[in-house]
């Protein structure tokens, strides 16, 4: 970036919640099937059909703001977002304007070298989903025209909810950073599934540019259409690269929105947005007033699970793990419990995180059964990491007994003690190992003492060998290399 210009970024986020039925009907909330299947009188917004709010998403949307520490007002409600489009059934929207269910709160979340961040929340408000528009040319004889567009309204009255945030992101790595603590914490809720690819997350950003030093926004364009984290990144980095090209050039950034072109990497023109939409807002007439109960409210925050942030600052500070067995960690739920309770009853985060992402992990993509789920049970793992701490077994033989109790083959302390794979650490014993090994490779302590040091590993590897990998390998390593110097 040019070091005389600063970026400023806001995301607006759209969120599918994940709820049994719509949000102001009883059709089902699914994704995909047949078009138009999914629909109601309610959600194609016929004369006279009455909606009903859905409490469960709600539920969800204070959920999700007691996480991000935001403000759950006493009363808020339910408005109508008038704009004409062919994907809104009833040509308004209902939404939320001036009495959102949540206001304010904080997200935080951190960069690549694990340094936390914070970025603040305008607002969290609930409204539904709109249609989706397929647009296509003619040719295959059903529409006359050049072109058609075709309505599929089973996305309609989905509830929805939209994270607002402050212009506060300063980066395209900020805004992606930003937005993976926001997935991670909302999959942690389970309020959704948060896929992109079907469109259960949906972002927009808003980038200006300005001098740097200087506290007024520039003027700001708003890139849609972005499908995937790694669009958002391209995108953003190149409307940046755009602005400053423009205003180093002495020429006007034009408040606009503009979509992004995957295939070409650049942002393009859609529509100018130079006046503010009017939407005219106002209450909406069939759906009273929401009063949200403050014991509801504490109930939620006494049963919050333990945020991503928590946990990433508990691995990274307390237990010292680096960012990426850290992230590992966090976008895996079920792997994370599993870790904090093998952690819980070892008191070895390393050796922990080493098991679990090392070889359980591998156990798991070759056998397709989930780590949490397989017949290695926290405490068993943590059995094994104590037995390595005590130098009853080495690295070697505990890498074995890993496979050996996926297998089913009991605890570690129960295979150690029925083959007899305690280490060794009797020195005299080790000694016999170490003398038979040298005096039956002559040529290679021949090769070590011309200079060849590095031949000392495989002296040492048929040491092990020899003692079926039960000897102390430090030991053995000590042993052989003051004999090989002698």
């Amino acid at each position: 970036m040019n070091d005389e210009y600063e970026a400023v970024i806001g995301i607006e986020c759209h969120v599918e919640l994940k709820t049994e039925t719509k949000m102001f009907c009883g059709c089902r909330n699914e994704f995909g099937g047949e078009p138009n299947t999914k629909v109601c009188p309610v959600c194609l917004g016929m004369p006279g059909a009455l909606p009903v709010p859905n409490a469960k998403a709600i539920e969800l949307i204070v959920t999700t703001g007691v996480a991000f520490g935001a403000q759950i007002p006493a009363f808020s409600k339910f408005d109508r977002k008038n704009y004409f489009y062919p994907d809104m059934p009833k040509d308004y929207q209902i939404s939320q304007y001036d009495m959102p269910l949540t206001v304010g709160g904080t997200v935080k979340y951190w960069m690549e070298d694990g340094a936390m961040r914070e970025c603040r929340l305008t607002r969290i408000h609930l409204e539904e989903d709109t249609g989706k528009s397929t647009h296509a040319g003619s040719g295959d004889g059903r529409i006359a025209g050049s072109s058609y567009s075709l309505v599929d309204f089973n996305r309609a009255g989905v509830p929805l909810m939209e994270c607002v945030s402050e212009p506060e992101l300063h980066s395209a790595a900020e805004a992606i950073a930003y937005l993976e603590a926001l997935r991670r914490t909302l999959l942690a809720l389970g309020v959704s599934d948060v896929k992109m690819e079907e469109g259960s997350l949906r972002c927009d950003a808003n980038v200006s540019v300005r001098p740097v030093g200087s506290s007024a926004l520039g003027t700001k364009t708003e890139i849609k259409n972005m499908n995937s984290f790694r669009s958002v990144e391209r995108a953003i980095a190149g409307e940046i690269e755009r602005q400053i090209a423009l205003r180093s050039a002495g020429e006007r950034v034009v408040q606009e929105t503009r979509g992004w072109d995957e295939i070409n990497g650049v942002t393009h023109s859609m529509r100018s947005k130079e006046e503010a939409h009017d939407y005219r807002y106002f209450p909406d007439p069939d759906l009273v007033p929401l009063e949200v109960d403050r014991g509801d409210v504490e109930r939620i925050a006494n049963r919050l699970p333990a945020m991503p942030w928590q946990r990433f600052e508990r691995y990274t500070k307390t237990y010292r793990l680096a960012p990426s067995p850290a992230n590992q960690l966090i976008d895996n739920a079920a792997l994370a419990e599993y870790f904090d309770r093998v952690v819980e009853r070892s008191g070895n985060p390393q050796q922990s995180s080493n098991f679990v992402l090392g070889d359980l992990s591998r156990l798991a993509n070759e056998t397709g059964v989930a780590v949490a789920e397989s017949r290695v049970a926290p405490e068993d793992l943590a059995e094994l990491i104590g037995l390595v701490d005590g130098k009853r077994i080495n690295s070697k033989i505990a890498k074995e007994l890993v496979t050996r109790m996926w297998e089913g083959a009991g605890s570690p302390g129960q295979i150690v003690e029925r083959e007899g794979l305690a280490q060794t650490t009797d020195r005299a014993a080790i000694e016999r190992f170490v003398d038979d090994v040298l005096a039956a490779n002559p040529s290679v302590v021949a090769d070590y003492r011309a200079g060849k040091t590095n031949v000392a590993g495989f002296l040492v590897g048929q040491v092990m060998k020899a003692s079926r990998g039960k000897a102390d390998p430090a030991l053995v390593n000590e042993l052989v290399r003051a004999k090989l110097g002698s």
